[in-house]
C-alpha cells in the first residue's frame, strides 16, 4: 500500500530561491511531508557508490550513516528535490557526503 499521495509542488519566494519544492501527504500519519528548501554545500568530501537496482535513499542513509532519517542528506548533496524517486532510474553511480563535514549554501 502506498502511503503517500497527492504530489505536488508548492513556492514560497521568502523561504527559500530552491522553490518550488514537492511535498506530499503521508496518509497514515496524517502530514505532509516536505522536500528539501536549501541545498548542502557540494565542497563537502564524499565517496562515490554504483546504485544497485534495490537502492532507495534511506537504505543507502542507514548504509552509509546507520541512520535511514538522513536520506535527504544524500538527496540533496545530488541535488534531487524529490527523495521518492527510484535511484536507479536516474543513477548508476551516486556521491554519499561525510555527515562530518555538512555546511549549507549561502
Amino acid at each position: 500500500m502506498d502511503v503517500l499521495q497527492n504530489k505536488s509542488k508548492k513556492s514560497f519566494s521568502y523561504i527559500s530561491r530552491y522553490a518550488p519544492f514537492y511535498f506530499y501527504y503521508h496518509k497514515l500519519d496524517k502530514k505532509y511531508v516536505y522536500g528539501i528548501t536549501r541545498h548542502l554545500s557540494l565542497d563537502l568530501p564524499y565517496v562515490e557508490i554504483i546504485v544497485s537496482p534495490e537502492d532507495t535513499f534511506d537504505i543507502l542513509a542507514n548504509k552509509y550513516y546507520g541512520r535511514p532519517d538522513y536520506f535527504w542528506v544524500i538527496a540533496d548533496f545530488n541535488r534531487v528535490a524529490d527523495p521518492f524517486i527510484k535511484v536507479s532510474d536516474y543513477f548508476t553511480k551516486i556521491k554519499i557526503p561525510s555527515l562530518t563535514s555538512i555546511e549549507y549554501e549561502e
